[in-house]
């Protein structure tokens, strides 16, 4: 954003009136925000759509722009733009979600013959897109590390975590298919002693399907700002991902977030998890119930100086990573490609 003014377009929200509602929320970000008619056929709303974009690129004089995709969905409405670059931010297999669209394959295979550049989030989706693609890049998940090494220093415990006893296992992210509800009850069954806390909406799952034992403690959403004084009070972190097809190729941001944090942290074999964290001694990966409990056994167990030299391991880890390194290699791809446009 410090180089180019950036419109991000959110999902369409149903509404009787039609319009597009444009927010600045940054010094050079927009927030745009389309109402659909629910009742409009879907031919109707990817024109209504349509016409919104319009409205936008004229309204705001975006003569030389970029088309940053997010989804694949957004072609239909969104493709006869003439941007000098596309880029396609590829940051998960959408595809393996559930109640993925079926057209959404096609809708990709059409915008990765449009896309000038693609970016992957993370080394296993870079290895499944790379064919698909000349120009294809790997960008692993990074780190906002000044943020969450607050979590280093005595920060207040909130309210609702406060009478919550330790020890305290936690996790922060949307309890969706891609976690292991399974696992999570059986190691809470099994550790009567520990206290899990989990923190995120509860998205496209029943809430009923969660296990519900008095020592599984869900708080609901958190904002950004909050969660350093939550984890600032977890003995452990834990990601416990389910294997499945939406795990597939994920690369969770909150493995450097844990991290940067200084909590021990326990994975279930996530592949950009293992690689690098796990090799590098930084994670510990446990696939059963009875892993996780050894694994969170010996993070509660860690002496002084193997914790100091562990801190030490990642600190030297999170120090090659941040989100300015990231957005730097990013600009540097794009403004490549507005250079051969322009010769």
């Amino acid at each position: 954003m410090r180089h180019w003014r950036v419109f991000f377009l959110e999902e369409p929200i149903w509404d009787a009136n039609f319009r597009l509602e444009v927010t600045k929320v940054g010094d050079k970000l927009w927030r745009a925000i389309p109402f659909i008619p629910g009742h409009w056929t879907e031919a109707e709303k990817q024109a209504g759509l349509r016409k919104l974009v319009d409205s936008l690129v004229a309204d705001h004089g975006l003569r030389r722009f970029v088309s940053w995709y997010y989804t694949p969905m957004a072609l239909p409405f969104s493709e006869h733009l003439t941007p000098e670059v596309v880029v396609y931010d590829c940051m998960d297999e959408l595809s393996a979600f559930r109640g993925a669209p079926p057209q959404l394959v096609i809708q990709e295979k059409r915008l990765m013959q449009m896309a000038d550049v693609v970016l992957t989030g993370g080394q296993s989706l870079y290895e499944a897109k790379k064919d698909k693609h000349p120009n294809a890049h790997p960008f692993p998940s990074s780190i906002d590390r000044c943020h969450f090494e607050q979590a280093r220093k005595p920060l207040p415990d909130p309210a609702d975590q406060r009478n919550i006893k330790g020890p305290r296992m936690g996790f922060f992210g949307v309890l969706d298919e891609r976690f292991d509800i399974e696992l999570l009850g059986e190691l809470a069954t099994r550790r009567p002693d520990w206290q899990f806390v989990m923190l995120g909406p509860i998205v496209k799952i029943d809430p009923a399907s969660l296990p519900q034992l008095p020592n599984i403690h869900y708080l609901g959403m958190k904002s950004y700002n909050e969660l350093p004084s939550y984890v600032a009070h977890w003995d452990v972190a834990l990601l416990p991902f389910a294997n499945n097809e939406s795990t597939r190729f994920i690369s969770p941001t909150k493995t450097p977030e844990y991290l940067a944090a200084g909590r021990p942290v326990v994975s279930t074999p996530i592949r950009d998890v293992i690689r690098p964290y796990g090799d590098k001694g930084l994670v510990y990966i446990a696939e059963t119930a009875a892993d996780f409990e050894r694994a969170i056994e010996a993070s509660l167990n860690m002496t002084p100086a193997a914790r100091q030299q562990w801190l030490s391991e990642v600190d030297a880890y999170l120090s090659t990573i941040s989100w300015d390194q990231t957005w730097s290699k990013i600009y540097q791809l794009v403004h490549d490609q507005l250079l051969v446009k322009a010769s």
